[in-house]
């Protein structure tokens, strides 16, 4: 067994108790988070000054115990990074001058990629180097779809209708966009791992809301380039996707991409998703984190059987999706208690 206990999971081993790290663990809930955040004054800054992003990748490693460090950044800061204007407002989320028409793609430059990319990277190697030898770290990209999504929208959506009716109405350009998505997140997750990434992992949280059809074409074809890109540049770096809300189309990206380990979001019942995806895969899940911000008998029940349908599996225990600024740090304490004892 690899020292790591990701990395051991990720390899397949059905390690015990299976390995904890919690998507948004740094974050909002953690007032010494707020300090940080007050300081830096915006959210880009902060995502992009080494010294503030690497203390707060590391304070939940340091306060819970948590056996992977993820990146402290955005899915955004890609699309920001190739040029398109990028604010988080207070309250409402990011907004970006929405992507509706070829001139708006071709205003696009992978060329600034690397350079502003670099404050990153550096965080990276900060993050790496301050990690004992069984803490990993995590570095992360949105998927090609989901970083559309907002790109089009030039926001959050409850729908992403315009994401849709370009996807439908004018596929060569949306095809477009997801090819230029690509291939920066190959080079973006690349760097990530050659400043000292030792897992990467995809988040495509809108996956869930395309047809079979444009599923295929728009997340499962993207992440398998995206996959076997890395796996040929990074023959040892483990990868794990993430298609919230995937469904019946589980298996299906499981078996294209070959991810070493796949995120489940809270509607997936793990024991379905081992059926689907195979015994070598690495399940990665699933607690509603709303169970977590209540507590008590729905944490405790919650975990239960999440720790019962992975037994003698390659697991990773996780949330169905990231902690809500809401969570009381103490249930997250407690939360490591109940998946150490097993």
């Amino acid at each position: 067994m690899s020292v790591k206990p990701i990395l051991s999971a990720l390899a397949g081993e059905p390690v015990w108790p299976p390995p904890v790290w919690l998507m948004r663990q740094a974050g909002r809930y953690l007032p010494e988070y707020r300090a940080i955040r007050e300081k830096a004054g915006d959210f880009i800054t902060l995502c992009t000054s080494p010294e503030w992003a690497a203390e707060v990748t590391l304070q939940p490693v340091r306060r819970f115990g948590v056996d992977a460090a993820i990146l402290f950044s955005d899915i955004l800061m890609l699309p920001w990074a190739l040029g398109q204007g990028l604010r988080f407002a207070e309250g409402e989320g990011p907004r970006l001058p929405p992507l509706r028409d070829a001139a708006a793609l071709a205003a696009l430059d992978p060329g600034r990629l690397d350079g502003a990319i670099a404050p990153i990277l550096e965080t990276v190697a900060k993050v790496r180097a301050a990690l004992d030898d069984r803490t990993a770290l995590i570095g992360f990209a949105g998927a090609p779809f989901t970083v559309a999504c907002y790109m089009v929208e030039g926001r959050g959506s409850s729908d992403f209708a315009a994401t849709k009716a370009m996807a439908y109405g004018d596929p060569a350009l949306f095809a477009a966009l997801i090819d230029l998505l690509t291939e920066s997140t190959i080079a973006y997750l690349s760097a990530q791992i050659l400043a000292g990434a030792e897992v990467v992992m995809l988040f495509d949280s809108w996956a869930g809301m395309l047809a079979p059809d444009l599923f295929r074409a728009h997340v499962i074809a993207p992440a398998a380039r995206i996959a076997q890109a890395l796996r040929t540049r990074h023959p040892t770096v483990r990868r794990i996707g993430f298609p919230r809300l995937a469904g019946m189309m589980l298996g299906e990206y499981a078996a294209a991409t070959g991810m070493d380990g796949l995120g489940m979001d809270s509607a997936t019942d793990p024991r379905a998703a081992r059926a689907a995806v195979g015994p070598d895969i690495a399940l990665q899940g699933n607690l509603d984190p709303l169970a977590l911000v209540a507590g008590g008998a729905a944490q405790r029940d919650g975990v239960a059987a999440i720790l019962a349908a992975a037994r003698g599996h390659p697991t990773i225990f996780n949330l169905g999706h990231g902690i809500v600024p809401h969570t009381p740090p103490s249930h997250v304490a407690t939360l490591m208690e109940q998946v150490r004892a097993g």
